[in-house]
């Protein structure tokens, strides 16, 4: 299936229009948080353990990862956009930490950019994961594009980013979400890789999550609040005044990323969970870890770091690895699992 020239011209220009504005405007929230500068550590000043032998090394959907860490869906189809991706699959591969891209409806509508997603080549080891719109679904997309898209990036599976909020403010933005649901779970028992429930940073609730997980998604990436609005990046495109309101007024919705990790993991101990949203070190990582997710993800961060250098990207890397040993040691953790179950994690009331 091929869009018509024009919608594939707006669907590559909306791509670089995004990157342009993240990293040029000011669209982060602020009147709300992610919720995890509510928690701190209990400090250990005699932890007891040797530094070195700290690991924080963890499996994820049955695949290692030496840190648990996930470069967040972010870009592709623009050449800008496979520079970015390039650099961000290398220091993926060298530090064995997870990657996904942005959405790929546009290598669909225009096949000729499938090659700025296609990362597999830079990252022979990483744990890859695919892109499309979970909306999409119902704009005669269906398992033959979504295999498209994982075959494009060889992925170990399928992220469908859930946007109603954007797609609202979104100038031409794809509304309609009836029957959703059926959709996914039919994709879900039809796709040969698992398929990842994700929002762009307003916060999936314990009760959509709980739906998800009965329709057969495999795991949940929360993108809570508090980070990247998606609502002030759809303002700064916005085509008229109403546009623009809307994305104003819509600035701090949504769900707090702590939120979000401790709902969901109290109605579901065992789904594979990814903590998104307004994540900026790895101090922010060990909380959402601590809380219950399994690894986290980081997006603005690293789309700073590889709009610079590819050696930015790893120097992020290497500090966010780093920041999340330093925590382990001054709890006297030795591993993410010692972490979770040890009680240092206090809310501050």
């Amino acid at each position: 299936m091929n869009a018509p020239n024009n919608i594939s011209a707006q669907t590559q220009n909306r791509k670089a229009d995004h990157i342009r504005i993240c990293l040029e405007e000011d669209v982060q929230s602020h009147q709300i948080t992610n919720g995890l500068e509510r928690y701190r550590f209990t400090h250990s000043c005699l932890p007891e353990i040797n530094h070195d032998d700290i690991d924080i090394s963890t499996a994820f959907l049955g695949k290692h990862l030496d840190a648990p860490l996930l470069i967040s869906s972010m870009t592709g189809g623009t050449e800008q956009a496979a520079t970015i991706n390039r650099r961000l699959a290398q220091v993926a591969q060298h530090y064995k930490i997870a990657m996904g891209v942005g959405s790929q409806r546009v290598a669909v509508e225009k096949p000729q950019v499938a090659d700025t997603f296609a990362v597999r080549k830079y990252a022979p080891d990483v744990l890859l994961f695919a892109n499309l719109g979970a909306v999409q679904l119902n704009y005669k997309y269906g398992l033959d594009e979504c295999l498209r898209v994982v075959d494009i990036l060889e992925a170990d599976a399928l992220i469908l980013h859930i946007n109603p909020l954007q797609e609202c403010i979104q100038p031409k933005g794809d509304t309609n979400f009836r029957g959703l649901l059926d959709k996914i779970s039919d994709l879900c028992a039809k796709l040969p890789v698992p398929v990842i429930a994700k929002e762009v940073g307003n916060g999936i609730s314990a009760a959509i999550a709980s739906k998800l997980i009965a329709a057969g998604v495999a795991a949940i990436d929360v993108a809570g609040a508090g980070g990247t609005s998606w609502a002030k990046v759809e303002s700064e495109r916005a085509e008229n005044p109403l546009q623009r309101r809307l994305g104003r007024t819509f600035a701090d919705w949504g769900l707090p990323t702590a939120e979000c990790i401790t709902t969901i993991r109290a109605i579901a101990p065992n789904v594979p969970l990814i903590a998104s949203g307004g994540l900026r070190h790895g101090l922010d990582v060990a909380v959402a870890i601590a809380l219950g997710a399994d690894i986290a993800g980081l997006a603005m961060p690293f789309l700073q770091a590889a709009a610079t250098s590819e050696t930015a990207v790893a120097e992020l890397a290497e500090v966010l690895i780093a920041e999340i040993t330093t925590v382990l040691f001054c709890t006297g953790n030795a591993s993410l699992y010692q972490l979770k179950h040890s009680g240092s994690l206090q809310r501050i009331e």
